[in-house]
């Protein structure tokens, strides 16, 4: 069987983001708001698509700056469905915006989304995506796990064999600071 590390090195989309991104920790909220976006709009769709998008929905976006798309009106919601370099999907676009006013809203308690995630870190994939629905948009069980997967709040993103993964190791993802249980530990 096939794995994202042995299908992606060399692929001119999939292997830069595989090498580089793929599982490695996030911590801006601009940043996390277009992992977010990005994995929203990819639902039913390919990655591939969405790498091949990713610079238009960036620049589409205003570089995912939270506080412009939190304040995006109907002009921008006309010029973001009218744009063919983006997936021009209402109900995604809507998310976005309405995610973007969510993490707004999240600042005042945890200061950023990464304060919120950390927060609520560590937990079992099923509890995130609980988590998720009750706070975001669109924010289905696939989309949650690979957003967290991708920013390292989940393993699995790499295996172990694979060259990134000490990389991603080396750049201290929650998900290794988790420390297993005695029983677990133990072998039992």
């Amino acid at each position: 069987m096939s794995s994202y590390c042995d299908a992606a090195p060399g692929h001119p989309f999939h292997g830069p983001y595989h090498d580089h991104e793929y599982g490695f920790p996030l911590r801006g909220d601009d940043q996390l708001l277009e992992r977010l976006a990005l994995e929203i709009n990819q639902a039913g769709l390919s990655w591939l698509t969405i790498l091949k998008k990713k610079d238009n929905f960036h620049r589409a976006f205003h570089g995912f700056d939270v506080d412009r798309v939190a304040a995006f009106g109907d002009q921008d919601r006309a010029r973001l469905m009218a744009d063919a370099g983006i997936i021009r999907n209402r109900l995604k676009v809507e998310a976005v915006i309405e995610n973007a006013r969510r993490i707004q809203q999240l600042r005042g308690e945890y200061g950023s989304f990464a304060g919120w995630l950390d927060a609520h870190h560590p937990r079992e994939k099923a509890e995130w995506i609980k988590l998720f629905k009750k706070t975001f948009r669109f924010t289905g069980g696939e989309i949650v796990g690979e957003f967290l997967m991708s920013l390292g709040y989940l393993p699995g993103a790499h295996r172990p064999e694979c060259p990134v993964y000490a990389r991603v190791l080396a750049a201290d993802p929650p998900w290794a600071r988790v420390e297993l249980p005695a029983a677990a530990s133990a072998g039992g």
